[in-house]
């Protein structure tokens, strides 16, 4: 009989919903997906029942994947459907309607600084309504960045709580980078969601959460993962591996490949049978995925080798990234 690994008493170092659902059959977990181009929009519709299943909220979960954000189309596609997408979240009814949107993160670590950056790009308004010249155009929007616990010593929702006392903002906007699972969606997704955040959960810093339960308005995040543990990046190579591994097989005799250096092989779908899979891999090979999962943290965890990574061109990533949300943002609220 075929073993049924439970990773319920793992902790999986991921914020995307997604990543817990695909490829499974959940009751209390609705999934719709549609192509724009190469742009993956994926909707994944928890229920309280799913919620209990993948440790996550219930509520809506919008994921966009893209190839490159730093191509200049890519880049102007995903812009117009975070628009589309955020506005559903947000439900914007009225112009006064108050807004706080808030930039978690460390400024001074790349990976981390999504956030911050992002709320450097948005157009402030709340101090102009209390002077009352707004043009009508404009959304009531404040914006602030409480930096990390780390620096601040203070808890940074109960940072929020403070400030939202004083505001008393119709809505809260958070923004934060995540941790995935995959290297094929690290800096190349965004989530965003209307159950709120759990800021650092999926790389084991997990803080008091963000969400409607403890400020009594809506909260919506929006992230993206710029970061990958040790575990996920074995894992991950273990399978392209066997990818690579039938794609030279199915193609040996192919002169064309002779002549060709770095072909991407995972442009083809080359999944590997079990029987090669063991052949090539021995032992673990007998492995499913979240077996090996589970195998490299076991190996890599307690010799304090499962790292946080991510990848060197970080910085000029950041920058774009941080660029699509704020543009999008501005938009949403202002009309620009």
């Amino acid at each position: 009989m075929k073993h049924i690994l439970d990773l319920s008493k793992y902790s999986l170092r991921t914020d995307l919903a997604l990543e817990l659902v695909e490829d499974k059959n959940i009751d209390g977990i609705r999934i719709t997906k549609k192509k724009l181009n190469d742009i993956d929009i994926s909707s994944v519709l928890v229920s309280r029942k799913g919620s209990k299943v993948i440790n996550k909220k219930p509520g809506r979960y919008i994921t966009i994947e893209f190839p490159d954000i730093t191509d200049e189309t890519i880049r102007s596609q995903v812009q117009n459907i975070a628009v589309k997408e955020l506005k559903k979240l947000l439900r914007i009814k009225e112009k006064n309607e108050h807004i706080l949107v808030v930039g978690l993160g460390n400024e001074n670590s790349t990976p981390d600084a999504l956030g911050p950056l992002t709320i450097n790009g948005i157009t402030v308004t709340n101090h102009l309504y209390e002077m009352g010249v707004v043009d009508e155009s404009y959304q009531r929007i404040s914006a602030f960045n409480p930096s990390v616990m780390g620096k601040t010593g203070i808890e940074t929702s109960d940072m929020l709580l403070n400030l939202v006392n004083l505001l008393k903002p119709d809505k809260i906007l958070v923004i934060d980078s995540l941790a995935s699972m995959s290297i094929s969606r690290l800096n190349k997704t965004i989530q965003m969601t209307d159950t709120g955040i759990h800021p650092g959960s999926g790389v084991g810093n997990k803080r008091k959460e963000i969400s409607k339960e403890i400020f009594g308005i809506p909260v919506i995040a929006v992230g993206v993962p710029t970061v990958v543990d040790a575990v996920t990046i074995v894992s991950d190579t273990i399978n392209f591996l066997g990818q690579q591994y039938i794609y030279m097989k199915k193609n040996y005799n192919n002169p064309k490949l002779k002549l060709m250096t770095n072909v991407n092989y995972l442009k083809e779908h080359n999944p590997i049978s079990p029987d090669e899979k063991e052949k090539l891999l021995g032992l673990v090979g007998t492995l499913n995925d979240e077996e090996i999962k589970k195998l490299m943290n076991d190996v890599l965890t307690p010799v304090g080798y499962n790292l946080i990574v991510t990848p060197k061109e970080i910085d000029f990533i950041i920058e774009s990234l941080s660029k699509v949300l704020s543009n999008s943002l501005n938009k949403i609220f202002h009309n620009r």
